[in-house]
């Protein structure tokens, strides 16, 4: 072999490829020490696998993966005691993209039957897990170094070599030294790239992406070893060597809690399909609003390396699960392109999210213990029913809702074994009230004959029943919806006679408020109260009309003002002179908004109005007597 330096040129597919990977191929630039921290340990993995038969390759008792940064050099160093590279492997592995050490090393080991017959002392097959490809993710390197140069020397090999590249088509290969086998990786720093010469930084980033490979790392800062990973993936243990304490300490650090897990999912699949998942389900609210970020941050390992937590592994109505899914089903060098059509990860998401599913059954057994979690991140499932057609079904049986007619949380399950006879669907109510919600009008004919109304007050309660149109073969309808009719139903107490005058009062009102309703109607629904609205037909109930004229999206058609035939104002104009309806068209419509949580037409004269009302009543009395409230 030549002492001299040896230039040659790239492969032909590397100059193409190196721009991909510094460019497009990764979304985060610190993934390039991820890349090569796995390359690293893949090559210690690799020399103690060689030693099982040749006990020269052993590893040194100390061996770790050692990050060293160097301010005043710009560099850093990553090193390795692994199994090292010759010359022809720098060329090949290094000098052609897509060549890769692990992948020959993993197709030699499979031809040879190597390892097959031997064991470890805990009887699984000692074999190394492979991970990563020493090809695309070598390159990443390019993105935060102008220059990066190999030093390694082979396991067995007496001489060293040294790579060296720009990444602009061409390397160098060189004789070296190196006292022991193993690489030393050097990346010569972009001017932008100072960040990554601070230990601490080195070190979030180690933890962030590869706390759990189990070879130790270490960042070396002023001379000192600071271990940088745990080394051991919790949820790769037997669920038997489990503390509760490992648990929480796991939840805490993953999800930045700091309460304890309501739900702990710790399981192995086996199959087809092979992962390995540890999941949370937090026991508080996170401090920031779900609103704010919809997508599910549960990390997505392959095989223990961290790859992303934007993987979506559960849907946006789960993402208040936190946690670890662990593939081996997946390559390493994965964009997170690749993972949104990869048919591996579709099929990850539906074992996880039914895992999630049936855990939450399982737990809503316990009514007590399951309206904790409801209180949390009730709002949240309930997206599921409007998102996922498919699993709206599994959904439904887990929401809770207040009620007209029982204290606490109920279901849709019990609500329909507690209908009454005759009963054909499931009433329901929505404001953005809770407390008004009880004491809204449109309820007083339901409560009257016994019927139960499920009174829905949280932000998505105006869109899901549309979406889940039916429970139990029952359609949801809400009270606000026009057509309902409680005939059918025995009313408690005796509302007396319909008073004479009350069809000319209708027509005279539906005149006067022609442009405002689309109709005025005498109603059996409402027992205290003078007037409440009503959708007209078969759309949007009132609350998802109010939401869209909020949205600037119109309001849909115009509602129904009903009008209680029973109640002495309404009695008081159907028996008083006609003249008298037009004034009192306008208030009654704007008592109905405000009954409903919406505002007067006009705030301004509305307030003038009852101003003016109130100061008659106040001259009506006998002098030194104070009105009636």
């Amino acid at each position: 072999m030549s002492d001299t330096v040896e230039r040659h040129e790239f492969g032909a597919e590397v100059g193409r490829l190196l721009d991909l990977v510094v460019h497009a191929l990764y979304s985060d630039r610190e993934i390039f020490l991820r890349e090569l921290v796995a390359n690293a340990a893949d090559a210690m993995d690799r020399r103690r696998f060689e030693a099982l038969t040749d006990a020269a390759s052993a590893l040194p008792p100390d061996a770790k993966v050692r990050i060293v940064p160097d301010k005043a050099a710009r560099t850093l160093t990553i090193s390795d005691a692994g199994i090292g590279m010759s010359k022809e492997d720098l060329a090949q592995n290094l000098g052609t993209i897509a060549r890769s050490g692990t992948r020959a090393f993993s197709q030699s080991l499979s031809e040879s039957g190597a390892g097959q017959a031997k064991t470890g002392e805990n009887g699984q097959d000692p074999r190394p897990s492979l991970i990563g490809q020493f090809g695309v993710g070598f390159y990443s390197a390019f993105m935060v170094a102008d220059r990066v140069s190999v030093t390694s020397r082979r396991a067995e090999a007496e001489a060293a070599w040294t790579w060296t590249s720009d990444g602009q088509g061409s390397y160098t290969l060189e004789r070296a030294d190196r006292a022991e086998p193993g690489t030393d990786i050097v990346l010569h720093l972009k001017e932008d790239a100072d960040e990554y010469l601070e230990p601490h930084r080195l070190d979030h980033v180690v933890r962030k992406w590869a706390d759990f490979i189990t070879v130790p790392i270490a960042v070396v800062q002023e001379g000192r070893e600071e271990a940088a990973n745990q080394g051991t993936a919790l949820w790769r243990k037997p669920k038997s060597e489990i503390t509760p304490e490992l648990y929480e300490g796991f939840y805490r650090q993953v999800g930045m809690n700091f309460d304890k897990p309501w739900a702990t999912l710790h399981w192995r699949a086996e199959g087809q399909l092979e992962f390995t998942a540890l999941l949370f389900v937090p026991g508080m609210k996170p401090f920031q609003a779900f609103e704010a970020e919809r997508e599910s941050k549960v990390r997505l390992h392959v095989r223990r390396m961290f790859i992303t937590d934007t993987a979506n592994l559960l849907p946006s109505w789960l993402r208040f699960v936190q946690g670890v899914v662990d593939t081996e089903d997946l390559p390493l060098n994965v964009s997170r392109e690749m993972l949104q059509a990869t048919p591996v990860l579709a099929r990850i998401r539906r074992a996880v999210t039914g895992r999630v599913l049936s855990e939450l059954t399982n737990r809503a057994k316990d009514s007590a213990d399951y309206a904790t979690f409801w209180e949390n991140f009730g709002p949240v499932l309930k997206e599921g029913i409007y998102e996922d057609h498919e699993r709206r079904g599994e959904i439904a049986p887990l929401l809770r809702f207040r009620s007209s007619a029982v204290e606490g949380w109920t279901s849709l399950p019990d609500y329909v074994a507690r209908m009454k006879d005759g009963q054909e669907a499931i009433y329901y109510l929505v404001a953005d009230d809770a407390e008004a919600l009880a004491r809204s009008p449109q309820l007083e004919g339901f409560r009257a004959r016994g019927v139960e109304v499920l009174l829905l007050s949280d932000h998505v309660d105006a869109f899901w029943p549309d979406s889940l149109d039916r429970f139990a073969e029952k359609p949801l309808r809400s009270v606000t919806q026009g057509g309902l009719d409680l005939s059918k139903f025995a009313r408690e107490g005796d509302p007396g006679d319909v008073p004479a005058g009350i069809d000319a009062l209708v027509a005279g009102l539906k005149a006067a408020l022609s442009a405002d309703v689309s109709d005025v109607r005498a109603t059996d629904r409402l027992v205290d109260s003078a007037v409440v609205l009503s959708a007209s037909g078969s759309g949007p109930d009132l609350q998802m009309q109010r939401l869209l004229r909020r949205a600037g999206r119109g309001g849909g058609s115009l509602p129904v003002l009903e009008i209680n035939p029973h109640h002495a104002l309404i009695r008081a104009l159907a028996e008083g002179p006609e003249s008298d309806v037009p004034a009192a068209a306008g208030t009654l419509l704007d008592l109905a908004r405000i009954q409903d949580g919406d505002t007067p037409r006009d705030p301004v004269a509305f307030a003038r109005t009852i101003a003016a009302a109130l100061a008659g009543a106040g001259r009506s009395e006998p002098a030194g007597r104070p009105p009636d409230a």
